[in-house]
């Protein structure tokens, strides 16, 4: 996964946990795609204070996912629907009798994998 990706799904999941000011400087970081030097001289500390409180948080924030995994669950999850859409595209496109019975155990099959993943 894109790493900007990767960190964007992080912070929406797990952001609010962290502090204010931490938040303050990682939407910077992340999200406006300020640099180190531009987010040092608004805040008033040093790049390497702001570099170092960008690396604490995208730690504390992968921490968090390898305890909860609630981004691997969502990926899962999304990944399972577009399994979904894809069966109910083939169905619209058969209409055999036999197909629809099997394009239905399919998405129950699915639909009963995402219920056991939540």
């Amino acid at each position: 996964m894109n790493e900007i990706l990767e960190q964007g799904l992080l912070y929406d999941f797990y952001g609010e946990l962290l502090t204010s000011h931490q938040k303050e400087i990682y939407e910077q970081f992340v999200l406006e795609d300020l640099s180190l030097g531009e987010i040092a001289n608004e805040a008033g500390i040093s790049r390497q204070g702001v570099h170092d409180l960008v690396k604490r948080c995208q730690r504390t924030l992968e921490g968090y996912e390898k305890k909860l995994h609630l981004v691997e669950k969502f990926l899962s999850i999304q990944e399972k629907i577009r399994e979904i859409d894809k069966v109910l595209d083939s169905y619209e496109s058969k209409e055999e009798m036999k197909a629809s019975k099997e394009m239905i155990e399919k998405i129950r099959r699915i639909s009963d994998t995402i219920i056991e993943e939540l």
